[in-house]
């Protein structure tokens, strides 16, 4: 078996999330002050809520999660193939608006050792801040093996030491045989636990790994639709 890299994870996206988080702030703020007032300058009521709210509030979460989980984004181009922003051994559809970049580390350099999870590394990474979120969506990439997509995948989840709760179930992407976790992170930077996702295909040069995480659990849902766009046109480049 494959040796993991358990002790720098978590400090690249982390590093990532902590230049983000201040926009995301300020943003927030922006919209927080406005629709909270009545048209004379006073203060809105705040509406009674019964003791069933919470519970209703809740299902209601879970619905429009289970939807945006369903939902296809908007195709924007197309990832992995010759020419491309990163070139892939798989190609898959890009959401609209959503901007990839190649990651290229020198075997050297103090970050090589943090793009690395399990037994991928990080190759590509695509910002969804130009679509209005707060995130991105990786692909990682091994060296070939005898290991499944599940297996893959759980030495992935494994080396990260802030995740839990991780889900395990086989899929397809597009018509590969794929495996797909959904799991708990809890990050420092925030204080609060999020929800991350990914998927492994195993391709004739190595596993790859596409991962979508977020600023937070918010975040993450909302871009969801990205990832199962990616998932679902995925092909072997």
């Amino acid at each position: 078996m494959t040796m993991t890299r358990g002790t720098g994870r978590g400090r690249v996206p982390a590093a990532l999330a902590a230049v983000t988080a201040a926009a995301a702030m300020t943003l927030a703020g922006c919209s927080s002050s406005a629709g909270t007032g009545t048209e004379d300058g006073g203060s809105a009521p705040v509406p009674a809520v019964s003791g069933s709210a919470p519970a209703k509030a809740a299902e209601k979460a879970g619905a429009a999660a289970a939807g945006a989980e369903a939902a296809v984004a908007a195709k924007g181009g197309r990832l992995g193939g010759a020419g491309s922003a990163c070139e892939l051994p798989v190609t898959f559809d890009l959401a609209a608006r959503w901007k990839p970049k190649a990651i290229e580390l020198e075997p050297d350099s103090i970050l090589a050792d943090l793009a690395e999870q399990g037994t991928v590394k990080m190759v590509c990474e695509i910002d969804a801040k130009p679509a209005g979120n707060i995130g991105f969506l990786r692909v990682w990439r091994g060296e070939a093996s005898e290991d499944d997509p599940q297996a893959v995948l759980k030495a992935f989840v494994e080396d990260d030491p802030n995740a839990s709760e991780a889900a395990y179930t086989q899929v397809k992407a597009g018509a590969l045989a794929a495996a797909e976790v959904g799991y708990t992170v809890h990050s420092e930077l925030m204080d609060e636990s999020k929800q991350e996702r990914a998927f492994a295909v195993i391709t004739p040069d190595g596993p790859v790994v596409v991962h979508l995480g977020g600023l937070d659990s918010d975040e993450h849902t909302a871009m969801l639709p990205a990832f199962e766009l990616a998932k679902r046109s995925l092909t072997l480049g």
